[in-house]
């Protein structure tokens, strides 16, 4: 399994410019290139709730993947999580 998410910016510094470009610059940018101000906004919404970098991995693991690990981009801006899951073959 493999899966590039946006994440969680773990440096609060880092993290609250990254913040005010997604609310203040993404939402701006999808009104001006695509007319549609609401599904940017909610985009920047929604990656706030998706799980961060150690929650996802543990969730993972959950699912019965072994090996898992994640590689934090840009900061954490975006991370890149994978897990492999043997199956036994039935004859």
């Amino acid at each position: 399994f493999m899966c590039l998410e946006f994440s969680q910016v773990n440096n609060l510094g880092l993290r609250r410019l990254y913040d005010s470009y997604s609310f203040e610059v993404i939402p701006v940018m999808g009104q001006v290139l695509a007319r549609d101000w609401k599904s940017y906004q909610y985009l920047v919404e929604s990656i706030r709730q998706f799980p961060n970098q150690k929650k996802f991995a543990a969730m993972i693991r959950q699912a019965g993947f072994g090996m898992v690990t994640y590689e934090n981009l840009t900061f954490g801006v975006s991370a890149i999580h994978s897990g492999y899951k043997l199956l036994k073959v039935v004859k």
